[in-house]
């Protein structure tokens, strides 16, 4: 119990690391909530300090969600005695620990990003083939549509869908459907940005 508690506690944590807010601060002296669309996410970074410095953001932020479900559990285990809980559930509670880190940040006080690179990184370590899906489906819906957040939207939807196609254990197409839901709720502004029609198409990202 102690393991996984500390694992779980450890994952928000990672999660919480405030990429988008660091390189903000950092490379511009700005909060980047206070800039381009107000998330604390790759996209906006790419927006509003340049695309480089958005890519290394969404490439740490998906290294987040991966390391968190990969490699965390072994360090903690080599920290720690007694026997680990390598279950399904527990692998499930590790990856929804990480992105709730990344959407409500204990260091910024819980105003983070919206999750997507870190899914992406956790879905990418414990299921890749429905990683991939959704990737094509991101991919997909941009290249015809040119919406980040429509794209981002179609992809967290189709993960259940994905489970259970495949046949996925039922605890795990719950909390996929459970991620969906997150992705949809961090992206309500989006959404009804999109139905009045005034949401930015395509990325624009800054060149720098």
């Amino acid at each position: 119990m102690l393991f996984a508690i500390i694992t779980l506690v450890l994952a928000y944590i990672l999660g919480s690391f405030p990429t988008a807010f660091i390189f903000g601060k950092v490379m511009r002296g700005i909060d980047i909530r206070e800039h381009g669309s107000g998330n604390a996410g790759a996209t906006n970074v790419g927006r509003v300090i340049g695309k480089w410095p958005g890519l290394a953001v969404f490439v740490i932020d998906c290294a987040k969600g991966f390391i968190a479900v990969t490699f965390l559990p072994r360090l903690v285990y080599g920290l720690l005695p007694g026997d680990p809980y390598y279950n399904n559930i527990f692998y499930l509670l590790l990856a929804a620990s990480v992105v709730s880190g990344h959407i409500w940040t204990c260091f910024l006080r819980f105003k983070g990003g919206k999750g997507v690179a870190t899914t992406a990184g956790a879905m990418l370590g414990l299921f890749p083939a429905i990683f991939f899906s959704g990737l094509i489906v991101w991919v997909t819906v941009f290249y015809l549509w040119r919406y980040v957040s429509l794209a981002s939207l179609a992809a967290a939807v189709s993960l259940p869908v994905v489970s259970i196609l495949v046949k996925e254990e039922l605890s795990t197409t719950v909390f996929l459907a459970f991620l969906a839901f997150l992705g949809v709720f961090s992206h309500r502004q989006n959404i009804k940005r999109l139905i009045q029609g005034t949401e930015n198409k395509s990325v624009k990202l800054k060149k720098r």
